[in-house]
């Protein structure tokens, strides 16, 4: 548990990059060194386990026991891998199953990752990729493959170093599989297009900090208001607030619209915010990004598509509705949107909004970058998390969807961490903390270009799948020979003294 656990430190808060590359490297050695597969099972059990609750440990003031079955669910996805890891790697192994671990073993972890990237079982936070988030090259490569790639590559390398470690017999095949992976890498990253930037959008965030006790959604938004209103003169094309940034349905508060109307004629920008609350025009409550200009409300509007489980709403609540009682679980679920849009923002500029656990998902970015978005935005709001690695985590996936879109890429929050990133995932100026109550200005680089990523989509996890089920064939047609019985030996017929045949009876 304690070794799979370990890459949760080339995340941020703690953000040792390097150390993924060689972070599964104890629970590689862990496992081959298992003395049956079913022990490498339950290594590979427990070792997802801990991996998965280490990335989400801030999870548990608000879950509590469901933080644990969570891991324990999740983790049990690695029980398959461990036994891969065994196949391959137990005892001394040739070269040929060394180099055949360097490709079906990353194969088989993008697997795990794409199951466990399903909304209904939490998305895919915590994707081993997404550590490269400050690493130039690597987001060079994201722009490629996606995320998806970055996690086939430190899979990869991990594997090599573990037999490099571990195995002095296949040391030769280790090194030369570290050198064909960074000769392929470092090919994929000279061959990799870059953003083309032919212009330039000033856009404004906006973080009021922390705001509790009554009546907190109108202290809320009077904070919001008084650092809008410091913006006027500057010249801004858009102006963005972070998620539930307005607790109050405005088609039953005009008075709010009103005044966000008014914010938006003295700055000369429109201003994006996110409504938390009960809809006035249909059912049940939604998170949404409405749009307002200088004449009130536009028709610009997103409303939330992916939901946090528990957070937002309860799985099958009829069954865990009780989940209530003993954590922060949704006391009602909100209400799905049905698609993604893309906003005219005035000065064209074109925006695809997302709302915050939305930034997990490489697919929408990727989508709103297709349909032409010029600019993409996150609201979010971490503040049940303030003092945790959740902020600092969810801000940096920011850097990887604009890398892999080529689009630059705004995550607002209420409460921190807010950042801003150009199109190749390079942070621009400085990051709102946790405890800053502010507006920051940032100048946004607008690049056009179509990414292969954007072009080919999730290509690396439709080659890993295509390499699971050729390595699942092989092994069966190997398992039928040994299987098939050895045919009978041949007697030729016995001869009589003449040399002709011997006829039956005679």
């Amino acid at each position: 548990m304690a070794a799979g656990a370990l890459p949760v430190l080339a995340f941020p808060a703690p953000s040792l990059w390097w150390f993924a590359y060689v972070a599964l490297v104890p629970w590689i050695a862990l496992i081959r060194s298992a003395p049956a597969w079913k022990r490498a099972a339950y290594d590979g059990w427990w070792g997802g386990f801990g991996f998965m609750l280490a990335m989400h440990h801030w999870l548990l003031p608000s879950l509590h026991v469901f933080t644990f079955l969570i891991a324990a669910l999740l983790g049990a996805l690695w029980a398959p891998w461990g036994m891969l890891v065994h196949r391959f790697l137990a005892g001394t192994p040739t070269g040929g199953r060394v180099a055949a671990a360097l490709v079906v073993l990353p194969s088989a972890w993008l697997a795990i990752e794409l199951v466990r990237s399903w909304q209904g079982l939490g998305g895919p936070w915590g994707m081993l990729g997404a550590s490269q988030w400050q690493v130039e090259p690597a987001l060079r490569l994201a722009s490629v493959g996606g995320v998806w790639l970055l996690s086939f590559l430190v899979v990869a390398v991990n594997i090599a170093m573990a037999v490099l470690v571990s195995v002095r017999a296949s040391r030769i095949p280790a090194v030369a599989g570290l050198v064909a992976t960074a000769v392929a890498a470092s090919a994929a990253w000279v061959w990799s297009p870059r953003p083309d930037v032919d212009g330039e959008a000033r856009i404004a965030v906006v973080q009021p900090g922390i705001v509790d006790g009554s009546a907190s959604g109108d202290r809320r938004f009077d904070r919001e208001e008084q650092l809008t209103r410091r913006l006027a003169g500057q010249d801004l094309d858009l102006i963005v607030w972070g998620e539930s940034s307005v607790g109050f349905d405005l088609g039953r508060r005009p008075d709010l619209a009103q005044r966000i109307g008014a914010l938006s004629r003295e700055t000369g920008a429109d201003i994006l915010v996110n409504v938390d609350a009960r809809r006035s025009d249909k059912p049940g409550i939604y998170k949404s990004s409405v749009l307002i200009g200088p004449d009130g409300l536009t028709h610009g509007r997103y409303d939330k598509m992916r939901l946090v489980p528990f957070g937002e709403y309860v799985p099958a609540r009829s069954l865990l509705g009780w989940a209530t009682s003993v954590g922060k679980a949704a006391g009602e679920d909100r209400m799905r949107g049905t698609e993604q849009v893309i906003v005219n923002a005035g000065h064209g500029l074109t925006v695809g909004p997302m709302v915050c656990f939305e930034t997990a998902f490489p697919d929408m970015s990727r989508h709103l970058a297709d349909d032409g978005a010029d600019v993409l935005i996150a609201q979010s709001s971490t503040s049940t998390f303030q003092h945790s690695w959740a902020p600092e985590q969810h801000a940096s996936l920011a850097a990887l969807r604009a890398a892999e879109t080529g689009r630059p890429f705004v995550h607002a929050t209420l409460t921190g961490v807010s950042a801003v990133y150009g199109p190749a995932g390079q942070r621009l100026g400085p990051w709102l903390g946790t405890d800053a109550s502010a507006a920051g200005v940032y100048e946004v680089p607008l690049a056009h270009g179509i990414t292969p990523y954007v072009r080919f989509g999730d290509w690396p996890v439709h080659a890993a799948l295509l390499i699971i089920a050729a390595w699942c064939a092989a092994e069966g047609v190997r398992t039928l020979r040994f299987r098939r019985p050895a045919p009978e030996p041949h007697i030729p017929p016995a001869r009589t003294v003449r040399g002709s045949p011997a006829r039956p009876g005679r």
